[in-house]
């Protein structure tokens, strides 16, 4: 059996960043306001420094600006006034929470201070549930990254059996819920799941999200299949045994290159989308 054909995620990404950056540029020029992404951070986690540092650079490629706020240290009620002031402020388009923010503060009590047309990451209740029911809104960025790469590689879920091995809310939930908008027969799986390999086995797209490296084996996978990878450890290594599963699937997804650079991407086409409404273009 010949190997897997890789999915390029770097090269969609880009193509959807530059077209971006086209519509950001015209939306500047008619109304004089450029798109806004105001990035929040809590404490300082490298990992994070990182990813906001990274954000803020494809900002300015794509020609958004970038707000960021910073709190070192904060309660759950110095979060949610922050998200309820970037809320209220017309100059900012977009409002991204930068994960982790700290077991010690509640989540989603943060998630519902983002105001639902500024949630360019998806992430509050108004987003899953028109993300659940297929109408018009924001998608969790990296489901929507990796629908788009399904559409951009002509995989039609309509009608196919697809596993989804993690049930978070940003990721492995709308994940499912997308793919159930297009007509997949979705299946979750997660830790508490019996005999995952013998569900995955099934799978003719599989979306692995859970997080544990190299969980899901070559030999767990139906030859031809479509496989996602969503999961990042240390070492660069997904939640897909790449190695083995790449002899058995007929589309797989690499780490890194995969579905990573559509996450940004997707984010960063939302702002703008966000910022063309709020400006009535």
């Amino acid at each position: 059996m010949s190997q897997a054909r890789l999915i390029d995620g770097t090269s969609v990404a880009r193509r959807i960043v530059e077209d971006t950056a086209k519509r950001a540029a015209d939306l500047t020029e008619r109304t004089g306001t450029a798109p806004c992404l105001a990035t929040v951070l809590v404490g300082e986690d490298p990992a994070s420094v990182t990813y906001v540092r990274m954000k803020r650079n494809r900002c300015r490629k794509a020609g958004i600006e970038s707000r960021q706020v910073e709190l070192p240290a904060t309660t759950t009620e110095e979060l949610v006034g922050a998200l309820r002031a970037l809320s209220d402020d017309p100059g900012v388009h977009g409002i991204l929470l930068q994960h982790p923010i700290g077991e010690h503060i509640d989540e989603r009590a943060a998630f519902e201070a983002i105001a639902p047309e500024k949630d360019v990451d998806g992430v509050t209740f108004a987003s899953f549930a028109t993300m659940s029911f297929g109408l018009p809104g924001f998608v969790s960025c990296t489901p929507g990254g990796i629908m788009r790469l399904l559409d951009e590689y002509g995989v039609d879920p309509s009608g196919k059996r697809a596993v989804v091995v993690g049930r978070s809310a940003i990721l492995g939930k709308p994940a499912g819920m997308l793919l159930l908008a297009r007509d997949a027969t979705v299946t979750y799986c997660h830790s508490r799941t019996r005999d995952l390999s013998s569900v995955v086995r099934e799978a003719d797209i599989v979306v692995a999200a859970v997080g544990r490296p190299r969980l899901v084996r070559g030999e767990d996978i139906k030859p031809g299949a479509v496989v996602i990878d969503a999961g990042y450890n240390p070492g660069n290594v997904g939640d897909v045994d790449f190695d083995s599963a790449v002899e058995r699937a007929g589309l797989i997804t690499p780490v890194p290159g995969g579905v990573g650079p559509m996450t940004i991407a997707t984010l960063l086409e939302q702002t703008v989308d966000a910022a063309a409404r709020q400006l009535g273009v």
